[in-house]
């Protein structure tokens, strides 16, 4: 059998320590199988089990192997499109639920790493960089938008404020969100699995699932052995393939590219991020940056469709960096890497049941690390019966991508390329 490892990332060489987990061999129990151990799967697990449900949890390769383990590792609030595209798709009462929903996600994390005294480096503060007057505009609504749903830890931020928070010329203004921030990525996840075992749970990793049986008491079964439920949660995101066929279709894996330079002086990081904030800018094709905990400068962007690895991820990623940080020019990269996470044409999460015991939380589209602690909480609420929330959810209109399969990869790089030139044009 193959043993799939973590990629080679920044986040993996600086992992906390892991222990080894066992493939699933034979046949198996549980009231709730989970299928992946990323985010959702885990904050999934994490509320049954404190719930008092048996749960067991199938990995296709390792905890946090997929997005979870390879973000940029920024607490973002919202959703990937904002609550006003959200007024004007839903009704009222489903709006005002989604609305507030937006920000529940990021105390989530936070609860959790206090409850279970996660070490993954959770610092506060996130800044969205306006480049241009109208991303400016949008975001003095973007804070408005937000103050109404009863989010108020925000600071419109002019020219002079922002150069106070990142040594960088081109932004003339942003918008400073202090419930935001950022952590490593994977430590988290291996945070909350750790977690997930303390409370009974049980993790196989190197199992990936094959195939599900539907029906009343559904099984899910892997190269090695299965797992007979009373009910199922399929969280594999980008990394499912085609297990849930008509979940692949209306979905596209993306893949985003990130890249780590080697540790940098202490003056010379805390000239660049002074309050060690993180920051993502207001491009269609966004950028985006942090410091991690041994002032390395973690930078992301870019987006390559249909998932393909790119053959070198520093030429497409440092001259974005040194667009941003000029100062940088003789600063070596240590690490580059990329991860996928799953586009829907909406750009709003997929959340569903199959039939009555399958359910589904997918297509966070780029925004998923608040996100996916959210759903965790709304699946299992909907699991005890309590669907309100879910519904509200599962009630977003999905549609498949235009052309299908074959043609959905370049129909939307040619609609990225058309936001991508808008934003140099500056409208």
């Amino acid at each position: 059998m193959t043993n799939t490892a973590y990629p080679h990332s920044y986040y993996a060489a600086s992992a906390n320590p892991v222990p080894v987990r066992p493939r699933l061999q034979g046949d198996v129990e549980t009231d709730v199988v989970i299928i992946g151990a990323g985010y959702t799967g885990l904050s999934s697990a994490l509320f049954l089990l404190e719930q008092g449900f048996k749960v067991t949890v199938l990995e296709a390769a390792k905890v946090g192997f997929g997005a979870s383990g390879r973000n940029g590792g920024q607490i973002v609030n919202s959703y990937s499109r904002d609550i006003d595209t959200i007024e004007k798709t839903v009704g009222p009462r489903e709006a005002q639920l989604l609305g507030h929903m937006a920000f529940e996600g990021a105390q989530i994390i936070r609860d959790r790493v206090a409850k279970y005294q996660i070490q993954c480096d959770l610092k506060d503060g996130g800044v969205f960089a306006a480049i241009t007057p109208k991303q400016m505009s949008h975001l003095e609504s973007q804070k408005r938008l937000w103050e109404r749903y009863g989010h108020t830890q925000l600071e419109l931020m002019d020219q002079r404020r922002i150069r106070e928070v990142v040594a960088c010329d081109q932004y003339i203004g942003g918008l400073l969100d202090m419930s935001g921030g950022h952590i490593h990525p994977l430590n988290l996840a291996l945070g909350e699995a750790a977690a997930v075992e303390s409370l009974g749970g049980v993790i196989y990793e190197q199992s990936a699932a094959t195939r599900i049986d539907r029906g009343a008491s559904p099984m899910v079964h892997t190269a090695e052995g299965k797992v007979r439920a009373k009910f199922v949660i399929v969280a594999g995101n980008a990394y499912l393939g085609n297990l849930v066929p008509e979940l692949a279709a209306k979905s596209m894996p993306c893949g985003t590219q990130v890249i780590t330079t080697e540790p940098l002086s202490e003056e010379l990081a805390s000239t660049l991020l002074p309050q060690d904030y993180c920051v993502e800018d207001c491009n269609y094709l966004l950028d985006y940056y942090r410091l991690s905990a041994d002032k390395r400068l973690i930078f992301g962007g870019g987006v390559v469709y249909g998932a393909r690895d790119p053959a070198n991820i520093e030429a497409i990623i440092r001259p974005k960096m040194l667009k941003a940080f000029p100062q940088l020019k003789d600063v070596k990269i240590d690490y580059a890497w990329t991860g996928n996470f799953l586009l829907t044409l909406s750009r709003l999460p997929q959340v569903g049941r199959l039939g009555d015991n399958i359910y589904y939380s997918q297509g966070c589209s780029g925004h998923g690390v608040t996100y996916t602690h959210l759903a965790g909480k709304v699946l299992a609420e909907a699991l005890r019966g309590q669907a309100e929330r879910f519904d509200a959810f599962a009630g977003l209109p999905h549609y498949p991508f235009p052309g299908g399969q074959l043609l959905r990869t370049p129909l939307t790089a040619l609609g990225a390329w058309y936001y991508s030139l808008r934003d140099k044009l500056g409208f």
